[in-house]
């Protein structure tokens, strides 16, 4: 699996991110869904990865810098092919490794609270992450919920 940063120009992750939107509203109301757009994934302070396999994509995931020494964990996604494989924990790590390389004290992120966030909830949970209050700009949501953990 080969992970590398992104354009975001590519027909396949353009698929991907509206699989993902899709996904998104389809189990959360509008004001509750946090997933970026691809204009959104584009502006400054935001790195975009994805997982690739002999030219076929896997998953993605990003980093937003909230500060320089709090990160988010942002668009985690999966390609449904691919669920299951390992992408999403090769993800997490990278992403983990990079906000340390950064140096940054915290790592956080928002997800769904519905049962089809579980594995979701629960592969953060094996890296350490814990829950928290809403952080940045978020508000206490009953459709989200917020994970942190510090970085050493």
């Amino acid at each position: 699996m080969l992970i590398r940063v992104d354009d975001l120009a590519g027909p396949e992750i353009r698929a991907l991110l509206e699989e993902h939107l899709r996904s998104m509203h389809e189990l959360s109301p509008p004001e509750s869904v946090h997933a970026l757009d691809l204009a959104a994934l584009r502006r400054p302070g935001i790195t975009f990865w994805t997982a690739w396999s002999d030219g076929t994509l896997l998953g993605c995931g990003a980093l937003k810098e909230l500060d320089p020494r709090h990160g988010e964990v942002k668009s985690m996604r999966t390609a449904m092919s691919h669920r299951r494989s390992g992408v999403g924990r090769a993800m997490l790590e990278h992403i983990v490794a990079e906000a340390r390389s950064r140096a940054y004290a915290r790592l956080s992120l928002e997800t769904g609270s519905m049962d089809a966030f579980l594995p979701a909830r629960r592969l953060y949970e094996s890296f350490g992450f814990s829950y928290c209050a809403p952080f940045a700009d978020y508000a206490e949501d009953p459709h989200s919920v917020f994970m942190t953990r510090t970085l050493g």
